[in-house]
């Protein structure tokens, strides 16, 4: 009976050392698996909600150029906008800033009048084609710049200021244009500026 006991002792430790560490509780696999599953969905969770701040960010920028659309500049304000600087670079800053405000008052408007006619009589759809040359023209020279058809490269207009030396008057900056309908011979004006009796410098200086 004493040996049995033992036998019976001895089992129960052989067969508990075969199944050590064989055993995983149900519960902690449980546990694990719910962690894992909740931090996927929160994954997808955060994954959604980022797609979603990108769409609505993307939805508001449409709407801001919707309300405020891109506005393209006017060929023709762009037109006198360099014809005015042109002649401002022609003039250069000595005479400029002594005829400025005459010229800004007197011939800048005669300018913007004819470039706008021109390019009326011309046609809109072939305005996008006419631009004013960019050359410099410095020293004692008449020209301050030309309108022309950058297709044909034919002038369509030459705008020039001429020196005149006015005996017992002084000098005076005349400015006019020519035109290609009267093979540019007759100087159509646009204005005069009284400069003084002393000789004026040169142009662009």
């Amino acid at each position: 009976m004493y040996k049995m006991i033992w036998l019976k002792r001895i089992f129960v430790i052989f067969i508990s050392i075969l199944t050590f560490g064989m055993y995983v509780p149900p519960v902690q696999i449980t546990t694990n698996a719910e962690a894992d599953s909740k931090e996927v969905e929160s994954s997808k969770e955060d994954s959604n909600a980022n797609q979603f701040n990108v769409f609505m960010q993307n939805e508001q920028a449409n709407s801001l150029v919707d309300t405020f659309p891109v506005v393209e500049p006017d060929p023709v304000d762009q037109l006198i906008e360099q014809a005015k600087m042109q002649t401002v670079t022609k003039m250069g800053p000595k005479i400029a800033s002594q005829i400025e405000e005459d010229f800004t008052a007197s011939i800048l408007p005669g300018i913007e009048e004819v470039i706008e006619s021109i390019l009326d009589n011309i046609g809109e759809e072939k305005v996008p084609y006419i631009k004013i040359s960019e050359e410099q023209f410095a020293g004692y020279g008449e020209k301050i710049f030309t309108l022309y058809d950058i297709r044909t490269k034919q002038d369509i207009a030459r705008f020039d200021v001429r020196r005149d030396n006015r005996p017992q008057e002084g000098y005076w900056f005349n400015f006019h244009y020519h035109v290609e309908r009267d093979n540019y011979e007759t100087h159509h004006a646009l204005g005069e500026i009284y400069w003084s009796k002393d000789t004026p410098p040169k142009w662009m200086s």
